[in-house]
């Protein structure tokens, strides 16, 4: 029996735009997030049926989500699971500012190992893709043969793209991890498969990737 889980990545914040590092940092929308997730919930509301919407409880993510599931008359249901990766001393900080900061971190950092882990306990990249893939494993169990939305990061999304395509966790980003998209995944038989990525359809403004990349 396939479960349809709509991934969607929240908003964009202001820190987004700059290109500073979130984590577990509770930063709220920006004016231009907050209507990205008003345009998102018009899609939604016409689109048909979501059976329950799930979100991180981090509020960007949170807000991202509650045009939509009051729209449709739904509950958000709270998981601090769905959170972004936990960088630990990384957090609050642009790449340049980890550099010049934790200089041999950052260069390890650079090499995609997925055992490491920032300074100030932060999660590996391998701790932080079973985390996500553990947390999505009851809501998927407890809507077999539905459609749900699940609202979280762009780290989250990242993990169910590389489990669905069946990518190491050291292999380099290919594939965008939009602000406010949608992405949807069938999940079936233990395994996952991606119907479509990337959709900002209903987007009439830009959205931005979640990389590190400064703009000029």
């Amino acid at each position: 029996m396939t479960t349809q889980v709509l991934f969607i990545r929240h908003g964009e914040t202001d820190w987004n735009r700059i290109k500073r590092i979130q984590g577990h940092i509770d930063i709220p929308l920006s004016e231009h997030g907050l209507l990205q997730a008003e345009q998102l919930g018009q899609r939604l509301a016409r689109d048909g049926r979501i059976d329950a919407v799930y979100s991180s409880d981090l509020q960007r993510a949170r807000q991202t989500a509650r045009p939509f599931a009051d729209a449709l008359g739904l509950d958000v249901r709270l998981s601090d699971r769905l959170r972004e990766r936990f960088y630990g001393a990384f957090q609050g900080h642009d790449s340049d500012e980890i550099n010049d900061k934790f200089p041999a971190e950052y260069v390890e950092w650079q090499t995609r190992d997925p055992g490491f882990a920032p300074p100030g306990d932060g999660e590996s990249q391998r701790v932080f893709y079973h985390r996500v893939l553990h947390a999505m494993e009851p809501i998927v169990a407890a809507h077999a043969g539905g459609r749900i939305a699940v609202v979280a990061h762009g780290g989250v999304l990242d993990c169910i793209y590389r489990f669905a395509m069946k990518l190491p966790l050291q292999e380099p980003r290919a594939w965008p991890l939009l602000n406010c998209s949608v992405n949807t995944v069938n999940y079936a038989d233990g395994g996952a498969t991606v119907v479509s990525w990337g959709d900002v359809t209903h987007l009439s403004t830009d959205t931005d990737d979640d990389n590190l990349r400064k703009r000029a």
